[in-house]
């Protein structure tokens, strides 16, 4: 019966990766938290500033063109967006 060997090498070098895959995955999951957050707290502003100013629909339209020219190529600013943070 022969032992098989096992490289320290390829061990070192998979622990190593596997590190690196869970600190990528919880840093996704923070991210995907913050969005969140962010989105509610966007959604609960606009819905306050409407009651508050008597703002009607267009403000999520303006808002969305305002936010769409100040974070270029960020996706996730659109009218239909911002009308499910509304939500």
């Amino acid at each position: 019966m022969s032992k098989i060997e096992i490289d320290p090498n390829k061990v070192f070098l998979s622990e190593i990766k596997e590190k690196i895959h869970v600190a990528q995955y919880e840093a996704m999951k923070q991210v995907n938290k913050s969005l969140l957050n962010l989105y509610w707290e966007i959604g609960k502003s606009i819905v306050e500033k409407q009651k508050q100013h008597g703002w009607g629909k267009s403000i999520v339209e303006t808002l969305s063109k305002d936010l769409q020219n100040e974070f270029i190529g960020v996706h996730g600013y659109s009218v239909q967006n911002l009308w499910y943070m509304r939500q």
